[in-house]
């Protein structure tokens, strides 16, 4: 089953899958690893400055034989130049990417960017991207309600997606967070949503998606596919095999009761376990 189009705040179509080229294919050449996921079947790839591959992720885009218009592109800001301006980084990544424009750019933290009136200024970088026709949508990614608050207060666009470690684990932890979000209509995209079953193996969760899996003839990872899709979110993963690839993109014929959602996300508030970014402790 093809992942399902969900519609951002601006209007604009995101695939709810997204193939990711940070962890494991940070600084390496991305470039096989994104091409499989295109013939797969992945139609959304999530790239970052950062993670300093662009240039690999370009060569497979442009190589992969699908028109730009099928294709949904992700990168993000990562620190600025002396001098440069947010239009500048994006037209950098853009000519990495052998882009004319991208279908997401997000702020990749707002950690670079906390000083006094630097993070606002960002933004409005962000929208002058958007007005340019660079970037068709903007978001954020690792923010805290303190650095959305900053955003919202200055944006003639709102940010569509926040990017966040999310899973049954930092839940509850994120309430207030999730919150703000939806009060504004901003998207969660989750990184990292198998840490459940990567990082945090022994949790109160494994039982209950050995169960479900069990019970749904799916595997486990399957059924936490299921889960971030219950959530309404966008799921950015990735992997090195095929037969993983494969295994995410079957994902999306696990429907969950809302009975089952509650229980992962009961199972899920017994235990805090956070693998990334640590400024988002405690907030």
């Amino acid at each position: 089953m093809a992942p399902p189009v969900l519609k951002l705040l601006d209007g604009q179509p995101i695939p709810q899958l997204a193939f990711g080229t940070g962890t494991a294919l940070y600084g390496s050449d991305a470039s096989l690893p994104v091409r499989r996921a295109l013939a797969e079947g992945f139609v959304h790839i999530d790239t970052a400055q950062m993670y300093k591959n662009e240039s690999s992720v370009g060569d497979a885009l442009a190589a992969c034989g699908i028109p730009r218009a099928q294709l949904f592109v992700t990168t993000k800001l990562d620190k600025l130049a002396p001098g440069e301006s947010v239009a500048d980084s994006l037209k950098g990544s853009l000519k990495k990417l052998q882009l004319q424009y991208v279908d997401l750019w997000l702020v990749h933290s707002p950690i670079p960017f906390e000083a006094a009136g630097v993070l606002e200024e960002v933004w409005r970088g962000m929208e002058a991207c958007k007005e340019l026709g660079l970037a068709k949508s903007i978001g954020v990614s690792n923010f805290r309600p303190k650095d959305l608050e900053r955003v919202l207060a200055v944006a003639k666009e709102k940010p569509v997606v926040n990017q966040i470690e999310f899973h049954p684990y930092v839940q509850k932890q994120l309430t207030p967070l999730l919150a703000l979000m939806k009060q504004h209509g901003i998207l969660v995209e989750s990184f990292g949503g198998l840490i459940p079953l990567t990082r945090a193996t022994s949790g109160p969760v494994t039982p209950l998606l050995q169960s479900l899996a069990k019970k749904y003839g799916k595997t486990e990872t399957q059924v936490l596919m299921g889960w971030l899709r219950a959530k309404g979110g966008v799921a950015v993963t990735t992997t090195s095999k095929e037969e993983r690839l494969r295994e995410y993109l079957g994902a999306f014929d696990v429907a969950l009761t809302p009975e089952e959602v509650a229980e992962i996300d009961q199972a899920g508030a017994g235990l805090h376990f956070r693998h990334f970014q640590k400024h988002m402790e405690g907030f």
